[in-house]
């Protein structure tokens, strides 16, 4: 929710631009921590999801650790602060070049996808004379039941290794000697709410750690991965995602032995309710079918709707604040609501937020915010049409 004052900020601010609420975000990371803490959970934050600088420094002052999917957030995420100890290397495509220098920072584990990755890391850590601390991805073959271009637990994914496979991941761990196996690891896929699939999720770990141990080998970490998803229709009244029961599901259906420890991947449910996108309506188009909300912002700076065919809540701020003040249409708000299809002015038909969006009566110049923007926004921009990099705004 955005205070009159915000909103008189945004007026002098060019658009457009993210905006990040630093109170949403610390009540956010203080409810996951708080949660995790119970349970004695191992949280490291995904930085895929959002790698503002601003950002990971306010994550990394939890403790948390870092999950990393190429070699330059493994070199953001030591540069922010985080510990290297607490680093994780994921990822089904990770070159040579990133695998150096992850080794070369000395992080805790890489998660691994492929049976020829084990073969690599081995190499490049034995010409280092270093032992890499390894945990297997497994495909568990379980049904996230989100969208499927964001699902990554079923066999028809590119990520993992197929419980077919395991016979000769142990053959090739047991042979490359400058590797420490730490545990196994999954991620079935994203924007998950549905709590059903993590004791799923957990009956599969605990099918593969009796495989693992069956076949002599020790287990010091269970990986579950992430995929909390948060809910982009209510932003306000359903701010904080509800870490107590996800962490819950968990804490009830996995075995967990002696001396194990149990991490998770957290990215969206951390960041993505404290931020928005701000715009501004360059043009209102007035159809006999459709009428048209033109802003300055586009699928440069939000990827998710065209990409996903995400939901993101859409408000005028500019009506908002005089209907505020007012219900009058002669005191100056606006009264009538219409239906438009809000858009940016890529030459991209695809570049559209939403369809048939109901808002107040629009004018040029109004203030639209495009909410639960702070996962996979700024980090998916991009300079398309050579359009201008994006600035971030922070609450003060």
């Amino acid at each position: 929710m955005f205070k009159p004052e915000t909103i008189e900020r945004f007026k002098g601010i060019e658009t457009p631009f993210y905006y990040y609420n630093m109170d949403v975000l610390r009540q956010t990371l203080d409810a996951c921590r708080d949660a995790s803490a119970k349970h004695n959970f191992h949280v490291h934050y995904a930085m895929k999801a959002n790698f503002n600088p601003k950002v990971v420094e306010a994550v990394q002052r939890y403790g948390f650790g870092a999950d990393c999917v190429s070699g330059n957030e493994v070199k953001a995420a030591i540069a922010g602060g985080f510990d290297k100890g607490k680093v994780v290397f994921a990822g089904v495509g990770k070159s040579d070049k990133e695998i150096n220098l992850a080794l070369d920072a000395d992080i805790f584990c890489f998660n691994v996808e492929s049976i020829q990755e084990l073969e690599i890391i081995n190499e490049l850590a034995q010409a280092k004379n270093k032992v890499a601390g390894v945990a297997i991805r497994i495909n568990p073959n379980v049904d996230a039941h989100t969208h499927h271009f964001i699902t990554t637990g079923l066999d028809e994914n590119k990520f993992g290794i197929n419980t077919w496979q395991l016979q000769d991941v142990a053959e090739t761990l047991r042979k490359c000697t400058n590797l420490k196996f730490l545990g196994i690891h999954f991620h079935i896929g994203s924007q998950i709410t549905d709590m059903e699939v993590y004791k799923n999720l957990c009956t599969r770990i605990n099918d593969m750690q009796d495989w693992f141990e069956n076949h002599g080998f020790a287990i010091k970490v269970l990986n579950a991965g992430g995929g909390l998803g948060v809910d982009y229709y209510n932003p306000d009244t359903n701010t904080i995602p509800d870490f107590e029961s996800y962490f819950s599901v968990f804490r009830k259906f996995l075995r967990v032995k002696p001396g194990q420890e149990v991490h998770f991947e957290l990215g969206r449910a951390l960041v993505a309710q404290s931020a928005s996108l701000i715009s501004r309506v360059l043009y209102v188009k007035i159809g006999q079918k459709k009428n048209f909300l033109i802003l300055d912002a586009g699928m440069t700076e939000l990827m998710r709707p065209m990409l996903y065919q995400a939901y993101h809540s859409i408000e005028n701020l500019s009506r908002k604040s005089e209907v505020g003040k007012s219900e009058s249409p002669e005191d100056g708000a606006s009264s009538q609501v219409l239906n438009y299809d809000v858009v940016g002015p890529i030459c991209e038909s695809t570049d559209c937020f939403r369809k048939d969006v109901e808002l107040p009566e629009s004018q040029r110049g109004d203030l639209i915010a495009v909410r639960t923007a702070g996962a996979y926004g700024e980090v998916m921009a991009s300079n398309y049409n050579l359009r201008d990099a994006v600035p971030s705004v922070y609450s003060v």
